[in-house]
Formats: C-alpha cells, sequence, structure tokens
C-alpha cells in the first residue's frame, strides 16, 4: 500500500493556540486540513489568516456547531476523497506533542491497515478526576471490545487508515461530540481493524479552553457505552473467534498436547511481568475498602481478558492440564472453563498474599500438616542455637502466604527470589506491610557469597526457602532433566547442589486452599544431601526427579494451584 497520509485538525473557538499548532506541523510538510465547527468570528479571522499565508493548510467550515465528531467525520471523508490513505487527528488546543507526529508517521507505514492510537502520558498537569475517570471508559472499552488491544479510546492523537473508516461510516452512524472518539475506536475494533499504540505526552494547559460538557457529555457517554455492551453481546461469539481460533495462516500457534515443546521455546524469565501498577494498586485498594468478596468479583473480567490475550499463557495451561490427565487415572479439569479457572485460580492466590501481609487472615483458616519434622528453628533448651534447614517449594499454591504467617508468628523464613521477577507486585506488597522485605533475600543468580550468606543464615537456626521448579535465569545455569508428568522436563540443579553445601536437613513445603482452608504441608526430604564428586550428576538427577515425583503428587491433588504459566517441557 501507498501512504499518503495528511493531518486532520478539528477546532472550535481555540484561536489563540491554532496558529502556533499549524507552526510546529508545518515543519513535517504533510498537507493540513483544519475543519472549523463552527467557530466564533475571531477564530474564524484566525483561521482565514492561516489558510492564507499557509499553503499547506486547506480549510472547511461547517455552518454551526455540531461537536468534534462531526468535524473529524468531515475531515476524514475530504480526505479520503482527495486521495489520502491516512488522516492523522491532533487537537487545536495543544495539549498533544507535535514532535511525536514522526513517530505516529512511522508506525503507520509499518502498519498501513492499522489504526496508530496515542497512549497518553500525563505530566502533573492533568487533572486528577479527568485521570481516574479515563479508566471508567478504559475497562468498559475492554468489556465492549473483550481485548485489552485499545489503551487508550479517549486520546484524540490518533492516525487512522482511510480505507477502514470509509467502510466503517458506509453503515455507521458514529456520534459527533465528546463520545466520537471512543465509539469510533471500539467500532473499527469490531470490525477486525488492528490497533497499535504509541505513547505520547499529553498536557493540559492552565489557561486551556475545554469544551466538556460535565453533565451532557457523561450522559452521551453513557449512553454510548450502554450501546456498545450490547453490541458486543451479540459480536461476542466473533470477538472470541478472532482470540480462541488460530489463524489459518499460523497453525503452529496451537500446541498439540502430544508433542513436546519446541527447544527454542523462550526462557520463563523472559515473559513480561503483567498488569499495571495502577490497575493492580486499584484492586488492591478495592479489596481494602470494598472488601475481599468484591474484589474477587472484579478478578472475573481481569482473568478474561488475560484467557483471551495471553496465547502463550493460555496454551501451557491447556498442555500443563492435558498431561496432567494423562498421568493419572483421576478427573482433571480439561477444556477452556477449566483453562480459565486455572488463571482465576493464580489471581485469587496474588488476593490471598495480600490478606496475609495486612493480617487478615486467622489462625482458624490456617491447618499446617508435618510441623512436627521441624524442630530446627530457634534456640534449644539450653540456650545454644539449633542447626536451621534448607526448604524447597514451587510456584504450587502460595508459599508467599506461608512467608507472611512465619513473620507475623516470629518465625525466621528467609526466601530466595530472582530480583528481576514480579517487582510491580512484590512493591505493592512492600506497601502493605512493613514486614514484606524482612528475609526476603533478592538474588540475580547464585554464586559463592551466596551460598556463604545462606550458610550464615542456617547456622543462626534459620529456614532457607528456595523454588525447585524454575530453572536459572543465567544463560550459564545448570540444569538437570527429570520426568514430570510423562513427559522429561529441566529442573534446575541450584537447590540440590545448595543443599549439599548448607550441610543441613532438608523440607519440601507447598501451602494449598481448598474450600475450607488453607493448608500448609511441611514433609522431610533428606537429612542431608550428600553429593559424591565421581558421581555428582546422577545424585542431582535422583534428587531432583524424587522433587518432581512430589510435586506431581500435590498437582494431582491440587490440579489448579501450578502456577507455571509457560511452556515447562523443553
Amino acid at each position: 500500500m501507498v501512504f499518503t497520509p495528511c493531518i486532520i485538525i478539528p477546532i472550535y473557538n481555540h484561536g489563540r493556540t491554532i496558529t502556533a499548532t499549524v507552526n510546529q506541523l508545518a515543519s513535517y510538510q504533510y498537507p493540513i486540513l483544519i475543519v472549523d465547527d463552527g467557530s466564533d468570528e475571531d477564530t474564524q479571522a484566525v483561521l482565514a489568516d492561516l489558510a492564507a499565508s499557509c499553503a499547506l493548510v486547506t480549510l472547511y467550515r461547517l455552518p454551526q456547531n455540531r461537536g468534534k465528531g462531526a468535524a473529524v467525520v468531515h475531515g476524514l471523508t475530504q480526505a479520503e476523497s482527495l486521495g489520502f490513505t491516512h488522516g492523522l487527528q491532533i487537537d487545536a488546543d495543544g495539549q498533544h506533542a507535535v514532535q511525536d507526529v514522526a513517530r505516529f508517521m512511522q508506525a503507520g507505514s509499518q502498519a498501513p491497515q492499522a489504526v496508530i492510537l496515542g497512549k497518553p502520558v500525563y505530566d502533573d498537569s492533568v487533572p486528577k478526576s479527568r485521570l481516574y475517570g479515563r479508566y471508567v471508559t478504559h475497562v468498559f472499552v475492554w468489556l465492549e471490545t473483550l481485548s485489552f488491544e485499545i489503551k487508550d479510546s479517549m486520546c484524540g492523537f490518533r492516525l487512522y487508515p482511510l480505507a477502514a473508516v470509509k467502510r466503517l461510516l458506509a453503515h455507521t452512524h458514529l456520534p459527533e461530540r465528546m463520545d466520537f472518539d471512543t465509539a469510533i475506536a471500539v467500532r473499527l475494533a469490531w470490525q477486525g481493524v488492528r490497533f497499535v499504540n504509541v505513547a505520547t505526552r499529553v498536557v493540559y494547559p492552565a489557561d486551556g479552553l475545554s469544551h466538556f460538557d460535565l453533565l451532557h457529555d457523561n450522559v452521551r457517554i453513557t449512553k454510548m457505552h450502554t450501546r456498545l455492551c450490547l453490541g458486543m453481546l451479540w459480536r461476542a461469539p466473533l470477538l472470541l473467534a478472532r482470540k480462541l481460533v488460530p489463524a489459518p495462516a499460523k497453525p503452529a500457534a496451537a500446541v498439540p498436547a502430544s508433542s513436546a515443546a519446541s527447544a527454542s521455546a523462550p526462557h520463563w524469565s523472559s515473559y513480561p511481568e503483567r498488569g499495571s501498577s495502577l490497575g493492580m494498586t486499584v484492586l488492591l485498594a478495592s479489596y481494602r475498602w470494598l472488601g475481599k468478596p468484591i474484589a474477587r468479583l472484579m478478578l472475573y473480567p481481569i482473568v478474561f481478558y488475560f484467557l483471551l490475550t495471553n496465547t502463550a499463557a493460555r496454551q501451557s495451561s491447556q498442555l500443563y492440564l492435558q498431561r496432567l490427565s494423562q498421568s493419572t487415572s483421576q478427573p482433571t479439569p480439561q477444556g477452556t472453563w477449566a483453562i480459565f479457572q486455572h488463571m482465576l485460580m493464580f489471581a485469587r492466590s496474588a488476593l490471598d498474599k495480600f490478606s496475609a501481609w495486612i493480617g487478615d487472615i486467622p489462625n482458624s483458616q490456617v491447618t499446617v500438616h508435618g510441623l512436627e519434622h521441624l524442630s530446627v528453628s530457634g534456640q534449644s533448651s539450653s540456650g545454644q542455637a539449633q542447626q536451621g534447614a534448607l526448604i524447597v517449594s514451587a510456584h504450587l499454591g502460595n508459599i508467599e502466604m506461608a512467608r507472611a504467617l512465619a513473620v507475623q508468628r516470629k518465625l525466621t523464613i528467609n526466601a530466595v527470589v530472582y530480583t528481576e521477577h514480579a517487582q510491580r507486585f512484590n512493591t505493592l506488597l512492600a506497601k502493605s506491610s512493613a514486614d514484606f522485605g524482612v528475609n526476603l533475600l533478592q538474588v540475580s543468580q547464585f554464586g559463592p557469597d551466596t551460598a556463604v550468606m545462606l550458610k550464615e543464615k542456617i547456622e543462626q537456626g534459620e529456614l532457607v526457602v528456595i523454588m525447585g521448579d524454575r530453572t536459572p535465569p543465567a544463560e550459564n545455569g545448570r540444569v538437570v532433566t527429570a520426568d514430570f508428568l510423562g513427559y522429561p522436563a529441566q529442573f534446575a540443579q541450584g537447590p540440590w547442589i545448595l543443599a549439599s553445601l548448607l550441610e543441613c536437613p532438608v523440607f519440601l513445603m507447598f501451602c494449598l486452599s481448598d474450600a475450607q482452608a488453607h493448608n500448609i504441608f511441611l514433609e522431610p526430604f533428606a537429612e542431608q544431601v550428600v553429593l559424591p564428586r565421581k558421581e555428582r550428576q546422577q545424585y542431582v538427577a535422583g534428587y531432583a526427579q524424587r522433587y518432581a515425583q512430589r510435586l506431581e503428587a500435590y498437582c494431582r491433588q491440587y490440579p489448579l494451584q501450578w502456577f507455571n504459566f509457560f511452556n515447562f517441557w523443553k
């Protein structure tokens, strides 16, 4: 496709700012179509001077004020009739960063079939009511499109592919005022148009002129969302099909249950942390102020979105559940609903972590199994420090909740975590409790200094917890292959090598939930891990296989609480 863009500026009484805006835009040498939406005489005079002095400007005038949407549609229609392929909409009031025009145009030339949406980055000038109010529309748009592809539907800085707009206008009447930007974005999404989001600075000038009518425009927006939500209902099968059914051109996207994972599958540490800090903050604030039942209800649309958009996690969940089913005669959840429940259980575990750290889980809801095995922490009756222990756990259930309970009960459990992982969520947990960072040992990779530090903890009678079901992020991290759910999988050698260096007892611990309570299972694994030099690899493999077998056993009892949403078998 030949990329031939122009710039479209709707304007209503912004005579003081339009000249500066046009002068900045003129440096890009794109044709500029200004649509005057019935402005006052002073603005009309300014526009007439601009059209006469700047060869790039073409001026259109609507006889009376009809609204921003009407002006933009008029400009888009005129642009298409003039032979342009794309129209860049930008406000006349100086809110938008003109220096980002080049970025929008570059994105449009690379994805000519897509709408290039501005994703606002605000400074302190933005009114807080406007900032927070936008999130209501964001949530509605995500529901109306069954997608998170549209990051901000209200930003008026965007590049339209005019062919798609023409198809839409041929059979759809769009609203003409402040509800226009959102309505056209949602309806283009319904047509299957892609969206590319470009971060751009947006300011609110102190003397800026806003045409937003608090009463009437909010009523219009409410009516618009009502219509769009109803329109989504009968379109839902098609929208879901686009998310759940692999495109014919990409058959490799599906993950066959019987096939081994590709050797080129990405490492777990390369998956980005999902969820924005603001979204997590809102959810946890809802928990504090509205209660846990309301927060749990809020998880449903969030998880539904991730089910639709996170293809890798969805396929990995499906693969895990299928292999779990193949490895046991017990009934195992299967299908899309099971995958949704799997993701929902993970989201609920995040709320449980928050509950634990703010002290909202009573002792009556926690049952500890096997505590009698653990008599190593603290001091003996003679006052001598007892030896500590190494606890190997997994991303099965909610080990973070167990650590929170231990802190509240004055037990010393040191949790070893990778520094780069889940930073946003951990930051929120740290804000919820001053004790969160206590005994949280963040490391980038294991080395001699880490082993020395942990050895000191053990000698002081403390407990050290490490996960055994994640391979190390470092490229030179050592792994060993063990059978897990009937297929070979890689496990880290680190826990067993560390155990041999610490020369202490080793336990397994899992914190799992059912309808009645949270259950902490603690079981002895080895009095001491010994790795003879000549048979070291063989012994490491043996410990890893024993660990994998116990992990399997708990997965069968709690099939939806193993939270490794990546391809584990590779």
